[in-house]
């Protein structure tokens, strides 16, 4: 079985969010994406303060399927630099776990 992640990724409105969840669904990148609206990011870009709203995409993937979720985030996303950060999980309910891989693998 392969190793489990939990990614990351923010998008700058609904629309976009909704577009890049369906598309990793659909392209087996991701076994499932949760939308959180309602997000203030703050960073410092080009110099200056920014301060915007954004949509949090939680990502559940595996190792082996992150490398097609990030060339799809890179294709897909708005943004010059879009936020893709992966975490491992190092536990979980394992049907879960094996829910996860089963659907991130290409059939």
């Amino acid at each position: 079985m392969n190793s489990v992640l939990v990614v990351f990724i923010t998008c700058p409105d609904h629309a976009s969010a909704d577009q890049l969840a369906i598309e990793l669904i659909e392209q087996r990148h991701a076994a499932c994406v949760n939308l959180m609206p309602g997000l203030t990011s703050v960073y410092r870009w080009a110099g200056k303060i920014e301060k915007d709203q954004e949509v949090l995409l939680v990502a559940k993937t595996t190792d082996t399927a992150f490398a097609g979720l990030k060339t799809c985030v890179q294709t897909l996303h708005p943004a010059e630099l879009p936020e893709i950060i992966a975490m491992p999980v190092s536990d979980g309910l394992p049907k879960y776990l094996q829910w996860v891989n089963a659907e991130t693998s290409k059939q």
